[in-house]
Parts: C-alpha cells; sequence; structure tokens
C-alpha cells in the first residue's frame, strides 16, 4: 500500500489549535490519521503537524488539512514514504509512560517489572498525541486510591484504547467496569488490548464491558449506573455538554475524572459541573493541560 504524509511547521499553539479543530470537525476525512508533536526537545515551541495517508494527497485532502488552521494554514509538504503500515507509522516512536504505580509502553520497548506494565500497541485509536493528559490521569488514579477512594463501579467515557479502564479495573480489581466509545473501531482496538494485558472482558466484577456509544446513550450504560467513578479523557467542549448526562449517571459522593481540556479551558468546564453539583477534589497540570478529580454532593 502506497503511505503518504503531509506536514506543515507553526507555533506550539496554532498546532495545538489545529488538533482540537481536527477532533471536534464532524466532516473530517476519516482516513486521514492526524498527529502534532514538538520539533524536537530544545525547541518546545516549534511544533510539526503531520497527516497520514494510505494516498498521494488531493486537493481535497489539502483543504481539509489547511480548514483546521483558523488563521491560516503552514505550508504543507506532501511526502511518500516507504511501503509500511501508515496507520502505526504515524505512532511510533511514542516514548514509554511512567506515570505513579503504571508504565505504559508500546511492544517495541520492554516492561518495568517494578510497575504495574501494560503493553498499548500503536493503533488508530491511541489519539492525536495528548499522552500528557494520559500520564496525568494515570497520576491521578493511583492518587485517588491513595487517597482511600473506594470504587465498586467505574465507567471510562471516551476509552480510546481501553488504558484507563485498565488502570481503574487493576486499583479497583473488584469493581464493574464499563468502557465506551463512539468510535467504532475502537471496539476492535480494546479487545485486543484485553488479550494483550490478560484483561478478562464480560459483565462481571473484575471484567470489562464494552460499548460503543455517544457519552452516556447507550441502553447498558445506564443500566449499569450509577457509578461512583466515571474517567473522561476528551475535550472541553463535549465535557461541558456532557456535564448534566454525567451528573445523572453518578452516584451520590461519586468522582469524576476529566482531562482533554486546556488550562484556559478549566474555568468554563468547572462552571458546568459546578452547576449539577459537584466540587474540586484535586487537580493538576501536565504542559498547557488540566486534569481535575471532582466529587459529587451527596445531597440531592
Amino acid at each position: 500500500m502506497s503511505s503518504w504524509k503531509l506536514s506543515g511547521e507553526a507555533g506550539k499553539k496554532i498546532v495545538q489549535e489545529a488538533l482540537l479543530a481536527h477532533d471536534e470537525a464532524l466532516g473530517f476525512p476519516e482516513e486521514l490519521v492526524v498527529s502534532g508533536r514538538e520539533i524536537a526537545e530544545d525547541r518546545p515551541d516549534d511544533w510539526i503537524l503531520e497527516v497520514w495517508l494510505d494516498h498521494k494527497p488531493t486537493a481535497s485532502d489539502k483543504r481539509a488539512v489547511e480548514a483546521l488552521f483558523a488563521e491560516g494554514a503552514p505550508e504543507l509538504s506532501a511526502e511518500k514514504l516507504a511501503e509500511q503500515d501508515w496507520v502505526t507509522l504515524s505512532q511510533q516512536g511514542v516514548e514509554p509512560i511512567r506515570a505513579g504505580r503504571f508504565h505504559v509502553h508500546t511492544p517495541e520497548y520492554p516492561a518495568d517489572d517494578s510497575l504495574v506494565d501494560f503493553i498499548i500497541p500503536a493503533s488508530q485509536a491511541f489519539g492525536t498525541g495528548q499522552h500528557k493528559t494520559t500520564a496525568a490521569c494515570l497520576a491521578m488514579l493511583d492518587l485517588m486510591k491513595s487517597e482511600g477512594l473506594v470504587v465498586r463501579n467505574h465507567a471510562d467515557i471516551g476509552t480510546g484504547t481501553g488504558l484507563l479502564a485498565f488502570a481503574a479495573m487493576h486499583l479497583w480489581p473488584r469493581a464493574r467496569a464499563t468502557a465506551s466509545d463512539i468510535d467504532a473501531v475502537c471496539a476492535g482496538v480494546v479487545v485486543d488490548n484485553c488479550a494483550t494485558n490478560g484483561i478478562a472482558m464480560g459483565p462481571g466484577p473484575g471484567e470489562l464491558t464494552m460499548v460503543i456509544a455517544p457519552g452516556t446513550h447507550d441502553q447498558l450504560i445506564q443500566a449499569r449506573a450509577p457509578y461512583d467513578l466515571l474517567i473522561a479523557n476528551i475535550l472541553a467542549g463535549p465535557l461541558v455538554e456532557l456535564a448534566p448526562d454525567f451528573a445523572s449517571v453518578t452516584t451520590p459522593g461519586g468522582s469524576l475524572l476529566l482531562a482533554g481540556l486546556l488550562v484556559t479551558q478549566e474555568a468554563e468546564v468547572r462552571a458546568a459541573y459546578r452547576a449539577q453539583g459537584f466540587r474540586l477534589a484535586r487537580r493538576v497540570t501536565n504542559g498547557d493541560w488540566a486534569i481535575l478529580w471532582l466529587r459529587k454532593s451527596r445531597i440531592e
């Protein structure tokens, strides 16, 4: 299969805004895989947007990418790549994540036997490079456990690879676990990752149930509610929109772990959940990203 890459260099903020626009663009071509990264460690403010294709970029492809930039796109260059798996290629070179008691890596890296080890291969569900939010969510889950949080029923909304659900299952092994995503490709990815990491799938305690659904709008998600831990590492806009839905399926005194929002978007997200009876328990930042632990009032 012929593999191609479109790329354009711009400032950090410009590329990050383009990545967010991609995640929110309903009509963006699904066959184009988009990622962003620093150009080099010693140039943290210089970023590159990369778009991976299985065909030579067309004028329509270029227009779709350019439309992600609100104030004008950088010059895009097209490059034909050697024959290989272009989806996996877009995610290779991802450094292992060490956060709290967890070590997460692709199969190319060795395990760390001193930590809880998860293998997450490169895949379409890996995301757009927001590894700082993933690492911070893992650390926050570890903190929740360390502070004595008891979880009997948890759900990971927008699960992607299933990683955060896996971490919660390790921390609370007797809890019921649900994972969902709006993207149908995630179902197969999660099944494969469960098999790779020895995680049981099923409806019982200590087993993972996976569904494809938008937010909490699914009969099974509703039937398994209420949850005393809800995880959502998505985006600020959907988090604000989903606040009433998340409140409706969270038990009084229950916890939310919210991520995928920039520090500049935190006030809006916190206001939306404060209106639903949630208060801030803890917050951390990792780079430009904010990660929130919210707890719901016990008084309905």
